[in-house]
């Protein structure tokens, strides 16, 4: 089965763009477009997509709000930010609000079509600068060590580590969907949205030795 993914951006030229290689590669399938934050709401509940594309800087809603009223309906979405520019505050926010990932709009082609498998597969991607950038203005729950069980620290560290839900279970010798289990139970112990959130509070508190990458 294609991933399917919802593309949004308050540009038609964007999202024609987007749509033509995107559908050039027979393991994704383009199933809907939305041109603010409040049509992708409405599109995501409708269409069920495994990933969304979210541009951030829309009319109507924008792309940090549409996400999470998203991921709070939808936890097992996953949403990838699209930005101009790296060091926008509004990305670090996306972040906050539950997206995996973020790219720039000038990603090449094939590297945006890795970055949307690895965001369905539940992988954290986040280049060196992005880690380091999102570790000083994103600050980690302060949850307690004990918080957290022996296999939810196991599972913790390797999504820190780039792994997909995939290679976690082959690792720890369990099914992806304890996998997911385990996940949610950890994103909502540390009261994040996110994976990458999650990644950062292994970095922060030390479970991992650097951010992923």
């Amino acid at each position: 089965m294609p991933i399917r993914i919802l593309i949004v951006d308050d540009h038609s030229v964007v999202r024609q763009g987007l749509k033509m290689f995107l559908d050039l590669d027979t393991e994704l399938e383009v199933v809907g477009e939305a041109a603010n934050g409040e049509e992708a709401v409405s599109q995501a509940a409708r269409l069920e997509p495994d990933v969304v594309l979210m541009d951030m800087l829309m009319p109507v809603m924008d792309g940090v709000t549409a996400t999470g009223r998203i991921k709070a309906a939808h936890p097992d979405m996953e949403i990838v930010a699209l930005t101009s520019v790296l060091d926008d505050g509004t990305v670090v926010n996306a972040v906050r609000a539950g997206a995996i990932g973020y790219l720039l709009k000038d990603t090449q082609a094939d590297e945006l079509c890795r970055a949307i498998k690895a965001a369905a597969a539940g992988q954290v991607q986040l280049s060196p600068e992005a880690a380091s950038r999102l570790m000083r203005e994103v600050r980690a729950p302060d949850v307690p060590p004990t918080t957290l069980t022996e296999r939810e620290v196991d599972v913790l560290k390797l999504l820190a580590q780039g792994r997909a839900n995939k290679e976690i279970a082959a690792a720890l010798t369990i099914g992806e969907k304890t996998v997911k289990t385990h996940v949610s139970s950890i994103l909502a112990k540390l009261g994040v949205q996110s994976r990458t959130q999650a990644a950062l509070y292994a970095a922060q508190s030390g479970l991992v030795s650097s951010g992923p990458g």
